[in-house]
């Protein structure tokens, strides 16, 4: 018998050789496994899809998270900002601005009692959607309210 060509030993019986044959297969069909997955094309761009996917999600989530801070900074500055404004009013104008706020809140208590009595199914229905936009989004609403009343606060001062 001749050496074989590398420098594996030779089986010393027929269920040795059938065992190296068997392990020789598995290694044969892993690495044929291996070169198949990564040529396969379509598999390879589903994964970096879902990759991508994942990764802006996850930016999504970040900036969610800052604008909400940033709207509640926003919103602090202009509760801030009001609150000054208000202690420099005069006292019988802020009792004044104090009772037409109480009036608004009961207007608008009264307003909402007719809607429900009186606008169609439709419509409040249009209206409850909007509303739970509104509160799925509530931080970027909040952002550009504050945003708002420091733009108004600050053309105001100019004005005076």
């Amino acid at each position: 018998m001749t050496q074989p060509p590398h420098d594996e030993p030779t089986a010393s019986s027929p269920e040795e050789l059938r065992r190296q044959v068997e392990e020789t297969r598995h290694e044969l069909g892993r690495t044929v496994g291996a070169l198949a997955a990564q040529t396969d094309v379509k598999a390879r761009a589903q994964e970096k899809a879902t990759e991508v996917k994942d990764q802006a999600a996850a930016k999504a989530g970040e900036l969610k998270e800052q604008a909400s801070l940033k709207a509640g900074e926003a919103w602090a500055k202009a509760a801030e900002a009001a609150s000054r404004l208000q202690d420099k009013l005069p006292e019988p104008v802020r009792e004044k601005a104090g009772q037409a706020a109480g009036q608004a809140r009961a207007r608008a208590a009264e307003a909402g009692r007719l809607w429900e009595e009186r606008a169609p199914e439709p419509v409040r229905a249009k209206a409850a959607q909007g509303a739970r936009v509104a509160r799925d989004n509530r931080g970027l609403l909040l952002l550009a309210a504050g945003a708002a009343t420091v733009l108004w606060l600050a053309c105001h001062r100019k004005k005076g």
